[in-house]
């Protein structure tokens, strides 16, 4: 906690164009923090590298990250915006908690399983130690709450435990932080495979609704989504399909499960899933406006990096200072 004001640390890796998923279970949430709580939200550049990229391509998407976290709602005045990389501390606090994190720990970590099954020609180091790199992200800034998806649950879990073991090896060091979870859109799913979480990386184009998609697109992607042979809108066990479109539609509508289902009383999926893709391209509209304008002004964002990389290692200096001096670094 940095005085009396509690912390928020999140961090979104710049692997390509986010989803809904990503938007409606995190980035729309971060700015709700922002008035009550001192806010830290980074494009994690160095997590990225676990699987090769294109250095051209990496460069473009961090630019392109940070631009969709402002065109989400973040306001660089009062949330600080930078890129990992660029604050040296967090790939050595990284290295430091390797050392407090046991084999057997990341040895069950689930994320590494699908990563190695998915990138089998390059099972490295980094990959394998990446919980303890995103340990070090967040205890980096003293975090009190770090806004994650299901997905990510089992990692914060770890970053508790390296947390607690350094603290009771050394004295009151980091704070042991709380995740959020926004329980209502927590899991967005793929529109083809509606058991299987949306992911970024799916290969069928048809199964993700990206933040930048036009609006032709979204109409495409809602109008083949799959449902079931009931033709009834209501949430029940079984209507995987539907399930998640009724979720899509409160996210974006703010109506309740019940209003959904009373709207389209005796309607067909066909209208159904044309509300739902009306709904998710109006409300994603201003955020792909006030993106192409963000993404025309280069020098801008270059300084809203270079802002928010000199305050992060502000305060990423006091943690590592304490942590030096309580490992027996000299200075």
């Amino acid at each position: 906690m940095l005085g009396e004001q509690k912390v928020v640390f999140s961090g979104v890796q710049p692997s390509g164009n986010l989803t809904i998923g990503n938007y409606l279970g995190a980035i729309k949430n971060f700015s709700r923090f922002s008035d009550t709580y001192k806010t830290f939200y980074c494009v994690v550049d160095l997590h990225a590298i676990t699987v090769r990229q294109v250095p051209a391509e990496l460069r473009r998407r961090t630019y392109e990250t940070l631009a969709l976290y402002m065109a989400c709602g973040l306001d660089e005045k009062k949330n600080t915006l930078f890129v990992q990389s660029q604050v040296s501390a967090h790939a050595e606090l990284g290295w430091i908690l390797d050392c407090y994190t046991m084999f057997g720990e990341l040895s069950r970590m689930t994320q590494f399983k699908d990563k190695s099954a998915k990138h089998a020609q390059n099972i490295n180091a980094g990959l394998f130690t990446y919980p303890s790199l995103m340990a070090a992200d967040i205890l980096l800034y003293q975090t009190d709450v770090v806004p994650v998806g299901i997905d990510q649950k089992q990692h914060l879990e770890l970053a508790r435990d390296i947390a607690l073991r350094f603290n009771q090896l050394h004295g009151d060091t980091f704070t042991v932080p709380d995740g959020y979870i926004n329980t209502d859109t927590m899991k967005i799913m793929s529109l083809a495979e509606p058991t299987a979480k949306m992911s970024k990386s799916d290969p069928n184009p048809n199964a993700v609704v990206y933040i930048l998609d036009t609006k032709d697109d979204i109409m495409r992607k809602f109008k083949r989504a799959v449902t079931d042979s009931e033709a009834c809108v209501r949430m029940a066990e079984g209507k995987d399909g539907i399930n998640n479109l009724i979720t899509i539609y409160r996210a974006f509508t703010g109506k309740t499960v019940e209003e959904v289902e009373r709207e389209f009383d005796g309607r067909g999926y066909g209208d159904f899933k044309e509300a739902v893709g009306e709904a998710c391209a109006e409300g994603l509209r201003p955020v792909r406006e006030e993106f192409a304008r963000l993404s025309a002004d280069k020098a801008f964002l270059e300084s809203v990096m270079k802002n928010g990389a000199d305050e992060a290692a502000y305060y990423a200096r006091k943690t590592m200072s304490k942590v030096r001096r309580k490992l027996g670094f000299v200075n």
